[in-house]
């Protein structure tokens, strides 16, 4: 029987501003491989920040140089006002709506949140052209497209996804993939971080970020028929060495900042160590044992690539930056603090961060060039994942 050729899936993680990195990841990528290339990833993943790059690519996926640029010149050039109002007034706003409906009425109003983002909406609209990723699955330069978000409904992840028609749904212990012809709501729910940015209604339901309750980032990509993953994440590499010596009680930011990132981040460095602890299981095990004890196990290589440094080190240097009016409104946090920078770094869209972000995410694929070359001439690398992924 003739060997299959690997199915190459891509998965980009959730992290606000910080999604910056992934697109520096990607054009060093794009450099590495032939010009004119099309697409090398049948399947995309994305979620939150993610989820915005995923659509940009499946959308763009008949040149892929083309598209990682398009990408970069938005991100490389994207402000804080591009995806959220910083005015003092509907900052303002913002507050006294949400606080004086629940006193009153005791009822939250439509798209309640202390920032809104009705700017990303409308920048989204006009840098994704969403016909065209139906237009790039039935040319066969894409076989599926998913993008997670979180029902708050139902509490429940699900990844929407718009594929070759012969992709099966699929429903797993919180979470499930529905097919569904992606658009802008779906991002918008996606992205949505929690109280920060307002609920998307998709399909009659409301969703938020897509990292909430994603228990199993990389699940997407396998039931979609990926056997070769590449992972980027926007971890802030806070290792034993790089940690912080708090002094004194934590500020809010700093308490937000440990939320978001144990939601960003832990979950799809948690799932892909799994991953790579199954593998040193599978090696000590003959392939006669593991017809004996029935277990069921297929390879998938991965290939992860995250930052080489803190990120929040990056976003304390880059804070002031960020207009002056939310820096204003958010100084009694701890925010602007450089403590506090963590939390900042998820809503640090201006140039002089999303630039160093790229050209680290560049330099890290570029240190990684002999691992990315061997990924795409499909030479063997080293994970492996169950069946009932």
């Amino acid at each position: 029987m003739q060997k299959q050729d690997p199915v190459r899936g891509l998965i980009l993680s959730g992290g606000g501003a910080r999604g910056a990195y992934q697109v520096g990841v990607l054009a060093a990528i794009a450099e590495l491989l032939p010009r004119g290339e099309p697409n090398p990833f049948p399947i995309i993943c994305g979620t939150s920040a993610g989820a915005i790059n995923a659509a940009s690519l499946a959308a763009n996926a008949g040149n892929f140089r083309t598209a990682i640029r398009g990408l970069e010149r938005v991100w490389a050039n994207i402000t804080a006002e591009q995806v959220y109002r910083t005015d003092t007034y509907a900052l303002l706003k913002a507050v006294v709506r949400w606080l004086f409906s629940g006193v009153t009425t005791g009822k939250t109003p439509e798209r309640s949140a202390l920032l809104d983002n009705m700017p990303l909406q409308r920048l989204l609209t006009l840098v994704i052209n969403f016909r065209r990723i139906r237009d790039n699955l039935d040319q066969g330069h894409l076989r599926a497209l998913a993008i997670t978000a979180s029902g708050y409904a139902t509490g429940e992840s699900v990844s929407f996804f718009q594929g070759d028609s012969e992709l099966p749904e699929w429903v797993r212990a919180r979470r499930k993939g529905k097919r569904s012809d992606i658009e802008v709501q779906h991002l918008l729910g996606s992205a949505a971080i929690p109280i920060l940015f307002p609920a998307s209604k998709v399909d009659g339901a409301y969703y938020g970020d897509g990292a909430l309750r994603q228990l199993a980032p990389l699940s997407p990509a396998l039931h979609l028929g990926a056997s070769r993953l590449l992972v980027i994440g926007v971890s802030g590499n806070m290792t034993a060495g790089h940690q912080r010596q708090l002094s004194g009680y934590p500020s809010m930011a700093q308490v937000l900042g440990h939320v978001l990132n144990s939601v960003f981040v832990d979950t799809l460095e948690g799932d892909v160590e799994r991953l790579e602890r199954i593998n040193r299981t599978l090696s000590a095990m003959s392939e006669r044992s593991r017809r004996k004890h029935g277990i069921q196990l297929r390879q998938v290589d991965v290939l992860k690539i995250y930052p080489s440094r803190p990120i929040d080190e990056i976003a304390a240097e880059h804070i002031k930056e960020l207009p002056r009016a939310l820096r204003f409104f958010l100084r009694g946090s701890g925010a602007t603090r450089s403590p506090g920078a963590s939390a900042m770094s998820y809503l640090l869209f201006e140039p002089g961060f999303t630039r160093s972000l790229i050209e680290m995410g560049r330099k890290d694929a570029m240190a990684r060039k002999e691992e990315i070359l061997a990924f795409f001439a499909d030479q063997p690398l080293s994970a492996a994942v169950s069946e009932e992924e």
